[in-house]
């Protein structure tokens, strides 16, 4: 994986999650190992803007 790229980096996480859905166990070693403090901010703040535009969105 190129984690040069946010789009490879996020995919990837949206993968080991989806692998902890299915084998919990195993899924969050795996994200542990994967997911690096930078990208777990990553994603934490795409998740927060993606709520707020859609909350946004909700009331107008």
């Amino acid at each position: 994986m190129n984690t040069g790229r946010l789009g490879d980096v996020l995919v990837g996480a949206a993968g080991n999650v989806a692998g902890t859905v299915v084998d919990p166990r195993k899924g969050l070693s795996q994200l542990r190992s994967a997911v690096s403090g930078r990208t777990l901010a990553t994603v934490a703040a795409g998740l927060v803007i993606g709520f707020l535009v859609a909350r946004s969105r909700r009331r107008g």
